[in-house]
């Protein structure tokens, strides 16, 4: 059990490691990427891309931003966020929320089954301990600013502005989270015995201090799926970054099933609201 826990503490210190270097290696050497939007101005189908640059965010992305235009950009994302059903009245995305509504209610429908099977799984246990979630939070927190302080030292504003698009997806993250959480008022599975029953979960708790003691949507997916989506569309260029980036986030959010924090099916909500969130409201894409 110890080597066990030993090996996930020594696999989280390399990843940590390797997210600190990210920027060198997604960047490559000083002068070979872009590193600030006037790069991107340069590349646009009216002005070819010049030789040796490499293009790193879509046309239809947000590029560039600063500490000064965080809380005018949140404030923009908010609107969008709460008026999100008008445009769904307007016939507008039905498709994509259409799919998620009818995944989520079909897992939440397969809840009571599933959610016995994770919590006594021997072979997340490990994982588990050593991803508890005080730790997952920090690891969520510390890759926007391990980038930041990074790209500061590199006077790469590229990277400056990539942590800041991560550290405004998981404020916005943080609002709809308390606001879902305080509605809902699911307990947790950890509420129950181990081996059930899981019926009735919803509004027959209480959401606690930021939703703290309900469960719908797990946060920790939210925010490490939207963190994951900002590196991933940023630095994209390079195949391995979503691979890596979605993978860490899969790995933080379902390490939080087994000891019973989130329903599996609050997980896949999570995951697809985080991405949301930062691919649509934050970076902008169409």
């Amino acid at each position: 059990m110890h080597k066990g826990v030993f090996r996930n503490w020594a696999g989280l210190a390399f990843c940590g490691l390797l997210l600190g270097a990210w920027p060198a290696l997604a960047q490559g050497p000083r002068g070979s990427g872009v590193k600030d939007a006037g790069d991107l101005a340069d590349a646009r189908p009216d002005n070819p891309t010049p030789r040796g640059t490499v293009q790193s965010a879509a046309l239809d992305d947000r590029t560039d931003v600063t500490w000064p235009q965080l809380p005018k950009n949140f404030l923009h994302d908010q609107k969008d966020l709460w008026l999100f059903p008008i445009k769904l009245g307007q016939g507008k995305h039905l498709l994509p929320f259409s799919v998620v509504t009818v995944a989520t209610a079909a897992l939440i429908a397969t809840d009571p089954q599933t959610t016995p099977h994770f919590r006594q799984a021997d072979s997340f246990q490990d994982t588990s301990r050593a991803l508890g979630g005080t730790t997952s939070g920090a690891v969520i927190a510390a890759v926007p600013a391990t980038f930041y302080l990074v790209g500061l030292l590199r006077k790469n504003h590229y990277d400056q502005a990539t942590s800041l698009f991560a550290g405004e997806a998981v404020a916005d993250d943080v609002i709809l989270m308390v606001v879902l959480k305080a509605i809902t008022r699911r307990d947790r599975p950890s509420d129950r015995p181990v081996n059930g029953p899981y019926n009735d979960t919803f509004f027959s708790g209480r959401a606690g201090s930021f939703g703290k003691s309900s469960s719908f949507p797990s946060g920790h997916a939210m925010m490490s799926f939207s963190v994951a989506t900002v590196f991933a569309r940023r630095y994209r260029q390079h195949k391995w970054v979503p691979w890596v980036a979605y993978g860490a986030a899969a790995l933080i959010s379902f390490s939080r099933v087994t000891p019973g924090a989130p329903f599996p099916s609050e997980i896949v909500l999570g995951g697809a609201l985080g991405f949301a969130i930062a691919r649509y409201d934050v970076l902008h894409g169409h």
